[in-house]
């Protein structure tokens, strides 16, 4: 189910308007219009106030797979489960497109979405600052990274648990201690073998 999708069913659900929740998004009726038609992406701000107004997760809204009758399945996942105050092992930023199987995201915790114009195809990547509690997290997403070599595509993630940096490619996890130069220096020699430019390694720690 399309994001397009959930709106016009959320915003019916709720028995909206496209002008009352234009309002609400502080947009136009326009706006909403072209949401629900699959024309426009919604601003990450305007994400989270949808999110807000129809009291759903991020990754509800953004998971296609998921349908909006499986919200009462999923309330121990995604960013609603952040009330029972976990302890949270890693956290970091993921780009959405980089998964061959999404189903991943079942175990984050999303605390904030943004959209970015990469300017060449996809236009948009859909940037996921998560974190996650589940204690294998880094064999989980190592499945489930994207990799094409033939057509120079090389996906990784970079993200942290308490102090080490993990960067994992499909099927290969990298970390080293936050602030031992050695060991982040043989994890960029492989980054770097891997294909990926220095430019790319500027990761946060």
């Amino acid at each position: 189910m399309k994001l397009s999708e959930k709106i016009i069913a959320l915003r019916k659900a709720n028995g909206m308007t496209q002008e009352e929740l234009a309002a609400i998004c502080n947009v136009s009726r326009q706006s909403i219009s072209k949401w629900e038609a699959n024309i426009a992406l919604p601003e990450t701000e305007k994400l989270l106030t949808l999110g807000d107004t129809f009291r759903v997760s991020m990754d509800i809204l953004l998971k296609d797979e998921l349908t909006l009758n499986e919200i009462s399945d999923v309330r121990s996942c995604g960013s609603n489960a952040l009330h029972k105050k976990k302890q949270e092992l890693y956290e970091g930023i993921l780009i959405k497109e980089s998964l061959v199987d999404d189903s991943i995201i079942d175990c984050l915790n999303i605390h904030k979405i943004e959209l970015w114009n990469t300017g060449g195809k996809p236009k948009y990547w859909t940037a996921l600052f998560f974190t996650s509690d589940t204690k294998d997290f880094p064999e989980q997403i190592s499945k489930v990274m994207r990799s094409e070599p033939d057509q120079g595509e090389n996906w990784f993630v970079d993200f942290k648990a308490d102090n080490e940096k993990y960067i994992v490619f499909k099927d290969k996890i990298l970390k080293y201690r936050i602030g031992n130069q050695d060991e982040k220096e043989y994890v960029c020699h492989e980054c770097r073998k891997s294909g990926i430019a220095n430019e790319q390694m500027n990761w946060p720690e």
